[in-house]
């Protein structure tokens, strides 16, 4: 353009003059958005003015991007594994088509048992393979994150986070790791403002209290040393305890002198914690006292009032080093005798209910007392899902895989479970997300509201946004009423919840067009009576209301923890933890893939928790036992997925992988009768299958190899090595002939009958040493059954190769499949056999009772078959006597 002309002859458009170019960089440098990271210099001191500038633009279009990509597994890697996938189901269908027309006439029992139990492993591997067809994996940009949402000169914009902890026992829940959960939180990458931590106590024990107010003292030390070092994992047992260099990548001499310091306040810290615990093994008699001379209120612990107390964040309590804290909140929910409480899912529903009254974040973040969190930026990695603006919006929440510490290199019972880990879980991500599995999960608030998950934006004159699932409809109502009517009210139903008008006037973040639908009477009906939690609950963004003092904050608080506050309300139905198991885990994630939601896996380079697994056969059992007795109990509620949620926003390869989450304990009673089959086989001298032909051997191997091949291209995309999924496949039969078995008839007695059974745990021995506990046999009825199989195996090796050598050459050939059949069952409960045994220098007694008995049943058949005397009778020969 040429200077000399005016500027009036260009006529009027949007070309950028220089005032308003000036006034265009000024904006731009406003929404510059600079990483902030902790101990980081200028970075920018070898540029000048004009590089500056292009490195802040530069630095402003990557705050635009995605804060998160997905990574679809390698084309190469996974159109072989769904190639082999639809291969092995055209062999299946050829087995079967094979087993099915060539019975076993002279033993039909057992090939029609053999068949049955075979039918059922097919819809078992269907259900569990098919929701492993698209697997991904996912990748975070925490630098995007902080450019977008941590401007310089601003306060941080990362949403607010709370962080539920839940603890029981303390004599079974040790004090001291849930301290350095606890520790591992206020320590956390974040901005401190944004962190509130709640522990639910809810076993009302003074242990507790007292070990988390020392842990608030010990944390003004702890907090400022991480951040000020940036030291990994931030949870102190951990990090000191670490078997490497912990000079590496650190520059400045004072580290040496302030770690040495700081271990010896932890070990102090130690000893302060473990004078309690030593101090709890005696109660007195009338109970325990408070400093003012008043009884402990949780002296009672089936009927105690409700207790909050606020330890860090409020009282103007700061580090040493004069900086802010995040909140530590210590809540015990009220109990009373004759009221239901729902054990965990109960108090994560108080949990939910007290912070929403506190600090209200719209994202919340539920840990077990003995997860500690490993990665200092697994806030931020959840984050980089939940608040990015293009596919946040659906997302109920993150769910991070469980990794564990203090497990034997050989793990010897599945305890790290990363097939499901590494392989189903990157497989349901493809689909509508990973299942809930308890613990290392954020979520958003909305969702567990029992909110339906947002719809696409439609064209104006459309006003629905969030509509809500009519769940549980009465069959018999449904059908007397007219079909308009029908509709009028499902469509009344499926309206907004949010109402507001008269509760809270002009609280700052209501949408006013949400308040005009539902009635304060269906609001109150659904989450209780409690003006300020309804207020809160409808606020999509979270935050207090504004003029709310500490006090009545409080006292509201109190309220909603009460035992009567859920009675004829929507908790544990539609709303929060769903009621009606014990994995309300899965309840949960289910209900809210049914509302529409979308799950995602987040897999940090460094594990985002870490926490403790029981080791021992029996405590792993017993663990396992639990499990399995939840999907029991969902199987035979309303909730099962096999019908329920239909017409909802639950996909069928999501439904799949829930119906495979809640039947495989029925897998258990197959299972045995399988693994008893090659006994009977051997003791019978019969087999499940008749004389094998050329097109039968063929059909066989392309079975056994579409299966080798399968389990191959899992472990290759999904990074598992061939040790941990064989140890998977052997826990897969010790857990199923056991604890799975006793979980069904257990469920089946307590839904049906309504009778608790209980098995008991009774310690028999142990070692000292690193693992010991891996070591401890404790007896339970849990080991019965896969020991009477290991004994009916053993049995039938013996009889069937005494059997062969009396028989001679011919009977050799088909002895080696019923032998191998058995084998198969002997090397998968392999690990279960050196649970039994223990250490090789110390024998339990009961091992010695099961070997006597072993012994003697050996015996006996050995004396039945007599392997010395012919199969033809006695060979009588001339002794050469004259008796006469």
């Amino acid at each position: 353009m040429d200077p000399k002309k005016d500027l009036a002859v260009y006529g009027y458009g949007t070309v950028a003059w220089k005032e308003k170019m000036e006034d265009w960089k000024r904006k731009q440098n406003e929404k510059l958005q600079v990483v902030k990271h902790e101990g980081d210099g200028d970075g920018g001191d070898d540029f000048d003015d004009s590089d500056s500038v292009t490195l802040n633009f530069v630095r402003m279009d990557e705050g635009r991007q995605p804060l998160s990509r997905k990574l679809p597994i390698a084309a190469s890697r996974i159109n072989p594994y769904r190639i082999i996938i639809i291969l092995r189901l055209i062999i299946l269908g050829l087995f079967f088509h094979y087993r099915i027309l060539h019975p076993v006439n002279d033993a039909f029992g057992l090939w029609l048992t053999s068949v049955i139990c075979e039918i059922w492993f097919a819809v078992s591997w269907i259900l569990d393979q098919f929701p492993k067809w698209h697997p991904i994996e996912r990748e975070t940009y925490l630098d995007r994150l902080s450019l977008r949402y941590e401007k310089e000169g601003k306060p941080s914009e990362l949403a607010p986070v709370d962080i539920f902890v839940s603890t029981v026992d303390p004599l079974k829940e040790p004090p001291l790791i849930t301290a350095n959960t606890v520790l591992s939180i206020l320590a956390v990458d974040y901005p401190v403002d944004k962190v509130a931590c709640y522990v639910s106590d809810d076993g009302a024990a003074m242990l507790t209290f007292e070990a988390l107010s020392e842990t608030a003292e010990f944390a003004r030390k702890w907090v400022p040393f991480c951040k000020k070092f940036s030291i990994e994992p931030r949870a102190p047992e951990w990090y000191f305890s670490q078997k490497l260099d912990y000079l590496k990548d650190k520059v400045e001499p004072v580290f040496v002198r302030e770690r040495r310091a700081m271990k010896r306040e932890y070990e102090e810290f130690k000893v302060r914690i473990n004078s309690l615990v030593s101090m709890a093994q005696k109660v007195p008699e009338d109970g325990w006292t408070m400093q003012d001379g008043t009884l402990w209120p949780g002296n009672n612990v089936r009927d105690h009032p409700g207790m909050i107390q606020v330890f860090l964040g409020q009282n103007g309590v700061r580090d040493l080093e004069g900086n802010e804290l995040p909140r530590l909140i210590y809540v015990s929910r009220e109990k009373r005798p004759g009221f239901e409480h729902h054990k965990k899912a109960g108090a994560m529903n108080a949990l939910v209910r007290v912070s929403a009254i506190i600090s209200n974040a719209p994202y919340l973040l539920n840990v077990d007392c003995d997860h500690y969190i490993n990665n200092s930026k697994a806030l931020r990695e959840a984050m980089c899902f939940m608040m990015d603006p293009i596919s946040g919006k659906k997302i109920c929440y993150v769910q991070f895989p469980q990794r564990f510490d203090g497990i034997d290199r050989h793990d010897r019972y599945s305890n790290r479970n990363v097939v499901f880990f590494d392989i189903n879980m990157k497989g349901l991500d493809g689909i509508q997300g990973p299942i809930y599995v308890g613990t290392g999960c954020v979520f958003r608030r909305q969702a567990l509201y029992g909110y339906n998950a947002p719809v696409k934006k439609k064209p104006p004159g459309c006003c629905c946004c969030f509509t809500l699932c009519k769940s549980g409809r009465k069959k018999g109502k449904s059908k007397s009423k007219p079909k308009d009517k029908k509709n009028k009210s499902s469509k009344e139903l499926s309206t907004q919840i949010h109402a507001l008008e008269h509760i809270e006037e002009g609280v700052e973040g209501v949408d006013k067009g949400k308040t005009m639908v539902m009635s304060q009477v269906k609001l109150e009906k659904r989450f209780g009576q409690s003006p300020v939690f309804i207020a809160a609950a409808v606020m999509e963004n979270g935050g207090v209301p504004r003029g709310a003092n500490s006090a009545s904050l409080l006292k509201e608080a109190i309220h909603v923890i009460s035992c009567g506050y859920e009675d004829k309300t929507e908790w544990g139905k539609e709303v929060g933890w769903i009621y009606g198991s014990v994995t309300e885990d899965i309840l949960t994630g289910f209900k809210m893939h049914c509302h529409g939601w979308r799950s995602v896996y987040c897999i940090p380079k460094r594990p985002a928790f870490k926490g403790s697994a029981p080791i021992n056969l029996s405590d792993r059992l017993h663990q396992v036992l639990r499990w399995a007795l939840g999907s029991v109990e969902i199987l035979l509620s309303r909730h099962c997925p096999i019908w329920y949620g239909y017409g909802c926003g639950l996909k069928w390869l999501e439904r799949f992988s829930y119906i495979n989450s809640i039947v495989y304990p029925l897998t258990s009673i197959p299972l045995l009768v399988y693994c008893t089959l090659p006994a009977v086989c051997l003791l019978t001298g019969k087999f499940i299958v008749p004389s094998i032909s050329n097109y039968a051997s063929i059909v066989f191997m392309g079975l056994f190899i579409s299966i080798a091949a399968t389990s191959i291209m899992e472990m290759q995309w999904g990074k598992v090595g061939i040790h941990d999924w064989w140890r998977n496949e052997q826990f897969w039969v010790i857990g199923g002939t056991s604890a799975h078995l006793f979980a069904l008839f257990q469920g089946l007695l307590k839904v049906l009958a309504g009778v608790n059974t209980n098995f008991t745990v009774t310690s028999k021995g142990g070692d000292d040493g690193e693992f010991s506990d891996l070591y401890l046999f404790k007896w339970t009825s849990l080991l019965i059954a896969p020991t009477t199989l290991l004994i009916l195996n053993i049995i039938g090796i013996a009889v069937g190769i005494s059997d062969a050598i009396n028989n001679g050459y011919e009977s050799w050939g088909p002895l080696f499949g019923r032998l191998f059949f058995a084998m198969w069952v002997i090397v998968h409960l392999y690990p279960f056999l050196k649970g039994l045994m223990g250490k090789q220098d110390r024998v339990p007694t009961i091992i010695v009772v099961w070997a006597i008995l072993l012994s003697s049943v050996l015996s006996l058949l050995w004396v039945r078959i007599n392997p010395f005397v012919g199969r033809g009778g006695l060979v009588l020969e001339i002794c050469g006597l004259n008796c006469d």
